[in-house]
């Protein structure tokens, strides 16, 4: 006769198990659910964390291997927080949400005032079919080739300091917008078949992380402000606000924005739509906001000789 043994019921120790592992899992949905509550006043550590917020779910994997190695049902189960946290600020991200048709598409690039061909990455940029196409970081030296370059699919055009508007509808009433000492945005209007739309073109301060200074933000933030107030003071109903922000939608730095207009990636795109840098992208820097009209879809496109890659958006009337 075989005997089997049962095999024991999970025991009192097998709970306790892990309990060091479920406290970062718990940890790690806290982080998540309170970082706003972050201070900005240590090195814009806030700031910080919300450039990088979507892949604070890569720290739920150690997490799980370890509850797996400790065999504790107890961390399996504070996995399920940060997990779930995760999926409510980001799943809806992971979903291709474009739609067909829209009225007006719009391209926006920092092209690298390094770019080592202009007049390609010009030609690049067109053949998205956009109706208007924003570029940031131009050097003086370099606007002529992107101007012979979209010359003709693109007639009407303005520059202002380091940011240019290109367009196939005519623009009128194009004017620098003051956000720092020298001109980093513009502001125009486009008039289309089927109305005018208020189109910004930013590029604001870079940011860097350092150790004696933290997150080197202000001077961005600043700016931010600036051209804030300069977006609230348009009396157009249909509003459109693109650029280099060096700051993702999740910034609280971006608030003064995010709370008038809409993140076209995040309504209408798919994925995360990472731009920076070009060659690995692990933030969204670059962006396309929209107000007064319905974007029906959001996408990135091909790398450039730039560092960053192009952003697009199809919005509807």
């Amino acid at each position: 006769m075989t005997v089997t043994a049962e095999r024991p019921a999970p025991t009192r120790q097998t709970w306790r198990r892990g309990r060091v592992v479920a406290a970062f899992a718990v940890l790690t949905a806290l982080l998540l659910l309170a970082h706003p509550l972050v201070p900005n006043w240590a090195g814009n550590a806030g700031s910080l964390l919300e450039t990088f917020l979507p892949w604070t779910g890569l720290l739920v994997l150690p997490l799980l291997v370890a509850a797996l190695v400790r065999r504790s049902a107890l961390a399996l189960l504070a996995l399920l927080l940060p997990a779930l946290v995760w999926g409510g600020f980001f799943g809806t991200r992971l979903f291709d949400k474009r739609e067909p048709g829209g009225d007006l598409t719009i391209v926006s690039h920092n092209v690298n005032d390094e770019n080592p061909d202009p007049a390609g990455t010009a030609r690049a940029l067109a053949a998205a079919g956009a109706q208007v196409i924003a570029l940031e970081e131009l050097k003086k030296s370099e606007v002529p080739k992107y101007e012979d370059a979209l010359a003709a699919a693109y007639p009407h055009h303005s520059v202002q300091g380091t940011v240019g508007i290109w367009s196939t509808y005519p623009l009128r009433a194009t004017r620098p917008v003051a956000i720092m000492p020298w001109t980093r945005a513009l502001q125009t209007t486009v008039d289309t078949p089927k109305g005018p739309v208020a189109v910004f073109v930013a590029h604001l301060p870079s940011v860097r992380v350092r150790l004696d200074a933290g997150f080197t933000a202000n001077g961005r933030d600043a700016a931010m402000d600036l051209l804030a107030d300069a977006v609230a003071a348009e009396a157009a109903p249909r509003t459109v606000l693109v650029g280099d922000f060096n700051g993702t939608a999740d910034d609280r730095a971006l608030a003064p924005v995010t709370a008038r207009l809409q993140a076209a990636q995040e309504e209408a795109g798919d994925g995360f739509g990472f731009t920076w840098p070009a060659a690995l992208p692990l933030a969204r820097i670059d962006q396309i906001f929209v107000g007064g009209v319905r974007p029906v879809a959001a996408w990135t496109l091909p790398a450039t000789g730039s560092d960053h890659l192009p952003v697009a958006a199809t919005v509807a009337f």
